[in-house]
């Protein structure tokens, strides 16, 4: 799946995991229960809860609509997490009790319709992601940058698809293959050097990272479509192609200016300190 597709949202400061899945956000069922009982063992919690509504009448169309998606771990791996749509989580939130369920499912009910929308309304995808950015306090450049690349990787993902690679690893293992040839690190390797976790590696790239980020798949695509690759392997080629030509011009860039493009940096402070603000007014505004 294209990595924009897998995002991290908050609600009420908890993280949860979500998926883009058949056109709609699948979210991760653990993630939820944390955030509604913050249980120390959510997916314990989750177990047991399973078992109850299993034993209960009416409930099988439910576990139907449950299924095992890829999302990034605390250790910054990608594994399979079990996930629900929209409709499955609203009926495993009335099973639990939680003073923050309520809140939860109206939270919920807009992060869904905000999907319909954007479905009909490409436009107010970018725009959102724009909006989300800001208040996570990147600057206009560094917005527009991000917006850029998010748009060349879902064109790169669809020439993908086009050409019979699957989603999930082959996905995955080209994506690898890109950047190992544009930056010298595969993206496990990229986060490591960062110091990420679950972060998404490209909300902590720089201006310049970003730009040879989009430079490698951009050519990539060209490559695929040059070579009319079809299938994994022959994709793969395209995927080194480009991903070298990349690293190529990263090579004469730095060799010119004498800057280096890849950086340990990120943006954990920044955002840390745009949340905490955020927090903040929003109390001011209830006092």
């Amino acid at each position: 799946m294209a990595e924009e597709h897998n995002k991290i949202i908050l609600f009420q400061e908890k993280q949860i995991r979500r998926v883009l899945h058949k056109e709609e956000w699948w979210f991760s069922i653990v993630d939820i229960i944390e955030a509604l009982t913050e249980s120390p063992q959510p997916s314990r919690y989750w177990n047991e809860l399973r078992a109850k509504m299993q034993s209960e009448s009416g409930n099988s169309q439910l576990f139907a609509n449950t299924e095992k998606l890829k999302m990034r771990s605390q250790d910054g791996k990608m594994r399979a997490t079990e996930a629900a749509n929209t409709e499955s989580m609203f009926r495993i939130i009335q099973s639990i009790p939680s003073p923050k369920a309520e809140p939860f499912k109206l939270w919920l009910a807009q992060v869904g319709y905000e999907r319909i929308q954007e479905i009909e309304n490409p436009e107010l995808a970018a725009q959102r992601s724009r909006q989300y950015y800001k208040d996570l306090g990147y600057n206009d450049e560094w917005i527009e940058r991000r917006v850029q690349s998010i748009e060349i990787r879902e064109q790169l993902t669809d020439e993908w698809k086009n050409r019979g690679v699957r989603q999930g690893a082959e996905y995955a293992i080209l994506t690898a293959e890109i950047s190992r040839a544009t930056f010298g690190l595969a993206p496990s390797e990229y986060m490591e050097l960062k110091g990420l976790k679950r972060e998404n590696l490209r909300d902590h790239m720089t201006n310049l990272e970003l730009i040879f980020t989009m430079l490698g798949e951009e050519q990539t695509k060209v490559e695929a479509v040059k070579r009319d690759a079809q299938g994994f392997p022959e994709n793969k080629k395209a995927a080194i192609e480009g991903g070298s030509a990349a690293g190529d011009a990263l090579e004469a860039f730095e060799k010119r200016t004498g800057d280096k493009v890849v950086t340990d940096r990120n943006f954990k402070q920044q955002i840390a300190n745009a949340k905490k603000q955020k927090k903040l007014s929003g109390k001011k505004k209830l006092e």
